[in-house]
């Protein structure tokens, strides 16, 4: 991976941990850095998930692949906050 395509999954993994953190309801007890990462494992995961469905490379937008990232991101958002807010 070059520098560039590790610089735009940090950005696209920022932008996909706010959404995630957007969709799950309520206040989330996990700091910014946290969500930055979280948004980064799903944006990598979910661009492997769409890969392996065929829905990675289309024409246009690729709404699919948006859409499974930012369910990831939430789902990772919202176990963080649960396995936080227990102690």
């Amino acid at each position: 991976m070059e520098i560039s395509g590790i610089i735009s999954a940090i950005i696209i993994g920022i932008i996909i941990g706010v959404l995630g953190r957007l969709v799950v309801p309520g206040r989330q007890h996990i700091g910014i850095l946290l969500t930055i990462v979280v948004g980064i494992v799903a944006a990598l995961l979910g661009s492997a998930i769409a890969a392996g469905l065929g829905v990675a490379d289309t024409d246009g937008p690729d709404w699919i692949e948006w859409l499974i990232q930012i369910a990831l991101a939430a789902a990772g958002v919202a176990a963080l906050d649960r396995s936080r807010s227990r102690r």
